[in-house]
């Protein structure tokens, strides 16, 4: 673990973790898909003291059930936030199934540039068919081959972001330069389904690597600074987080706390009647912001973070913010990020050295 804070992340595609979640919103529909609904949930976030917003994203509209859904991409929301946000991170969830690694490169790499070294990428997998044909692309059916894209994405990604060295970008208005040529590397990609030579077109970020976070198993911990890792119940979960060689874990937990209106369970009751809360083999804590403070307290054992999934985010956020964050604060088991550090740095990840730089060191060493 990185030290004893736990750090928090917060889940806030949508309006909640549950496929109803909008019939009981704070909200008017139509209010999801405006740059003011995402600036006014990171605001809360910021504010609450949470590390980390991810904001969930596909090829597809989400859900599968009679409730109207729907959402802008996931970089857009995040670039968005991230100009009306000063310590929060974010990281969008970016499959790259089918999207072209370097077209994620530059996108997450510019996310990166406008938030002042604050972003992350949450690596995913496009598993529906109909996500082939939204690409115009043949089919990633097996989940062999969905691991493959994903683990040679990565690589790409990160190559790309190493292509441009800290001090490729000279600026030079006396001699009409504004790159070092020689501080641009080609990476020369070669894997089962493609080849990228680069170099990218956006200079390196201003972390060097975005903190890159994955579910557990689907990309290769050595590729990860983050694996997020799920089980049904305490044991579960702990027992994964063991196996788990990333840098740092973040336990992925489900959450319906007691409101002053309505206990949680009433509250799972009466969006059930609409639709099903979706198993997805995340521990699940519904009741009281005590009670949810005291498994948080047990997961700090274990792991270094925890993303919360809100069941509604406009009343489950809130008590989050007025119950929970506080009293771990006052546990000292959780701490704000500082202002004016990068995601890296408050989740204690070094900055890691460009591998062109280090490798160009080692060859003059040499000579």
């Amino acid at each position: 673990m990185s030290g004893p804070a736990l750090h928090l992340a917060v889940e806030a595609d949508g309006d909640g973790a549950h496929p109803a979640a909008w019939r009981r919103a704070a909200h008017a529909p139509d209010e999801l898909l405006t740059p003011r609904r995402v600036g006014r949930v990171a605001a809360a976030a910021e504010n609450a003291g949470f590390t980390l917003l991810t904001l969930e994203d596909g090829a597809l509209p989400p859900g599968g059930t009679p409730d109207v859904v729907g959402r802008i991409g996931a970089v857009e929301r995040a670039a968005f936030a991230a100009a009306r946000t000063s310590t929060l991170g974010i990281a969008p969830v970016v499959p790259v199934t089918y999207a072209e690694p370097f077209h994620v490169s530059s996108q997450l790499a510019s996310l990166d540039h406008i938030s002042a070294g604050r972003a992350g990428w949450v690596v995913a997998e496009e598993a529906r068919p109909e996500a082939a044909r939204a690409w115009g692309r043949p089919p990633v059916a097996e989940p062999a081959d969905r691991a493959r894209e994903s683990r040679d994405g990565v690589d790409v990604v990160r190559a790309l972001w190493d292509s441009w060295e800290d001090d490729a970008v000279i600026r030079s208005v006396a001699t009409s330069r504004y790159l070092d040529r020689e501080r641009l590397h080609y990476i020369d990609f070669t894997g089962e389904t493609y080849a990228v030579k680069g170099p990218a077109i956006v200079p390196r970020p201003p972390q060097g690597q975005l903190v890159v976070l994955g579910r557990q198993g689907s990309v290769p911990d050595e590729q990860l600074d983050v694996a997020l890792v799920e089980g049904r119940d305490l044991r579960a979960v702990t027992e994964a987080a063991r196996s788990a060689r990333a840098p740092r874990t973040f336990a992925e937990v489900e959450v319906a706390l007691d409101t002053p209106d309505a206990t949680a369970e009433a509250r799972v009751a009466a969006l059930e009647i609409h639709a099903p809360w979706t198993d997805r083999g995340r521990l699940r804590h519904v009741g009281s912001a005590a009670g949810l403070v005291r498994l948080l307290g047990e997961l700090s054992r274990v792991f270094d973070g925890v993303r919360l999934h809100p069941l509604v985010l406009d009343e489950d956020l809130s008590v989050l913010s007025r119950l929970v964050l506080p009293d771990l604060a006052d546990q000292r088991l959780t701490a704000r990020p500082l202002p004016g550090t990068s995601l890296r740095t408050a989740l204690g990840l070094e900055r890691p050295a460009n591998r062109f730089a280090t490798a160009g060191t080692r060859e003059e060493t040499t000579r």
